[in-house]
């Protein structure tokens, strides 16, 4: 009975040392400047929507831009960027239901429901229309905002997004399994996290991860396990936004990619390119699945081309119903 209790500690010590990236911070390069929780929550705003608090970032005047983080992250995961886009445009980045410092309620945790969350924020803040921008989760989100709420949205950015095929990291897969509940807080947790940057240092790899001590927390870990298993399930992305695409064929469109990326295949980024005719292509090499922050200068920049190219005076799209 020892040993097998030592095996399974020691089988579970394996899983997280290599899980731990895909649930984590993404990857900083040592010689890039941290951009850590206290600079982004010093910056948030508190708006409460239908008897919930939603943080959100506000910051820079112009066009609006509307940025949707993906799941686990919160509007801290576009501290790189926010910066640099503020110095042009009003950018708008909350911090979805469930996510960073906005409450985590027992509910709706579909695309849908984000849409409609993101929606009420726009009205309350009295912005008629935006470019919408999404990561991973918050692609897919962008594409049913588009969807639901055409009439807010004048061209749409698609960041290793989701929902244009059934692959996925396998990590996520598992962990939308019943009982994921209990490996999650190992996966997470602080010592997991310092063994696989230990382990990558040995192999040469000059990447580390940020702890995320947030999922150790049993209200932060539930809606992190109900998001996720909105979108996937064992057998890999469960929501497909190709029939959002078709019907939002005109709509301006940027898709950006990393070659490296493991968790949505680079792929899923040409399928979309091919589905949407207004579209243009970004593949960053030597990027994984988080642009924003490996490259925040480059995004930055490509979002910037995009709307001038494009123009301020671009139409939204009309006649979505509410």
């Amino acid at each position: 009975m020892k040993a097998m209790n030592t095996l399974l500690v020691g089988a579970t010590a394996c899983a997280a040392v290599a899980t731990v990236p895909a649930l984590v911070a993404p990857p900083r390069r040592a010689a890039q400047p941290d951009c850590g929780n206290s600079a982004g929550t010093a910056n948030l705003k508190i708006m409460m929507l239908h008897g919930d608090r939603v943080a959100y970032r506000d910051e820079g005047a112009g066009e609006v831009l509307l940025l949707i983080h993906g799941i686990g992250g919160s509007s801290n995961s576009w501290s790189g960027v926010i910066p640099l886009l503020a110095k042009k445009y009003r950018v708008i980045a909350p911090d979805l239901l469930g996510h960073g410092e906005s409450d985590k309620p027992r509910g709706d945790y579909s695309v849908g429901a984000f849409a409609v969350l993101l929606r009420d924020l726009l009205d309350a803040l009295d912005i008629p229309q935006v470019t919408v921008i999404g990561h991973s989760l918050g692609g897919g989100i962008a594409m049913q905002f588009a969807h639901q709420h055409g009439q807010y949205c004048k061209r749409i950015v698609l960041i290793s997004s989701g929902g244009f095929g059934g692959d996925v990291g396998r990590v996520l897969r598992v962990l939308s399994l019943p009982g994921s509940e209990l490996v999650l807080p190992v996966i997470a947790s602080r010592p997991a996290i310092l063994a696989s940057n230990a382990l990558r240092a040995l192999m040469g790899s000059s990447d580390s991860f940020q702890a995320t001590p947030s999922l150790s927390n049993r209200d932060n870990r539930q809606a992190f396990l109900r998001t996720l298993r909105a979108v996937v399930d064992f057998r890999g992305q469960a929501v497909s936004a190709l029939n959002r695409v078709c019907s939002n064929a005109v709509l301006p469109a940027m898709i950006i990619s990393g070659d490296q990326d493991r968790i949505i295949p680079v792929e899923h980024a040409r399928a979309a390119h091919r589905t949407m005719p207004n579209s243009r292509l970004h593949i960053i090499p030597g990027v994984h699945h988080h642009p924003p922050t490996e490259r925040p200068e480059t995004v930055a920049s490509l979002i910037d081309d995009f709307i001038a190219s494009y123009g301020e005076d671009t139409p939204a799209l009309s006649g979505q119903a509410a």
